[in-house]
């Protein structure tokens, strides 16, 4: 299990992805083959923003699972696609608990919130959060979505449409960027959502 931290939302471990490979060189690169059709339009390769997206997205839960890029338990998923205008932005879905909001009068009954996986480890630091199990009065289960506009500087325009050591490198080279950037500038803002609950 990867480690997170505040500050940690996604980790690529390299290691791993060659030991666990079926050819030897990369367990990403043969998902990435699996997928191929996906990295073409028309035959060409995709755009920058596609490109990325594709890539993120075959790198992480659930095509890969274990992904190539693991992503902190609470923040699944986190994702990348193109806004309305065309560029590539990073999304987070964050369950938060009432105690991310104001407070409320305690004249009026609490309903039900998330609940912790009840499965998962209750010492992890990033829970799961699940919808009760039993609902004998209201639940208000909030999520807040975290868009993060990703700069074109560290998006790359493909050379390959087809599997093989290009195309895999030039993926890996975009989804490290990618991490980097949700890690660097997405994390604080799922910190600050996160800290009143705490």
């Amino acid at each position: 299990m990867p480690e997170f931290d505040r500050f940690t939302l996604a980790v690529i471990d390299d290691i791993a992805d060659r030991e666990q490979a079926s050819d030897g060189r990369s367990r990403y690169g043969a998902y990435l083959a699996k997928y191929a059709a996906d990295f073409r339009e028309g035959g060409e390769p995709l755009t920058p923003v596609d490109f990325a997206a594709v890539a993120w997205s075959v790198a992480t839960f659930p095509v890969m699972s274990p992904g190539y890029v693991d992503v902190r338990p609470d923040l699944q998923p986190l994702t990348v696609h193109r806004d309305h205008d065309g560029r590539a932005v990073l999304c987070a879905k964050v369950g938060l608990r009432h105690g991310h909001l104001a407070r409320r009068p305690a004249s009026r009954p609490r309903p039900l919130d998330w609940e912790r996986d009840p499965w998962g480890s209750h010492d992890d630091p990033w829970p799961v959060l699940v919808g009760p199990e039993h609902t004998d009065r209201p639940a208000v289960l909030l999520t807040a979505t975290v868009l993060l506009p990703v700069p074109d500087g560290i998006l790359l325009r493909p050379t390959a449409a087809r599997p093989g050591r290009t195309l895999t490198h030039e993926a890996k080279t975009v989804v490290a960027a990618l991490a980097a950037h949700a890690n660097e500038f997405l994390s604080p803002l799922v910190d600050d959502l996160l800290a009143g609950g705490r």
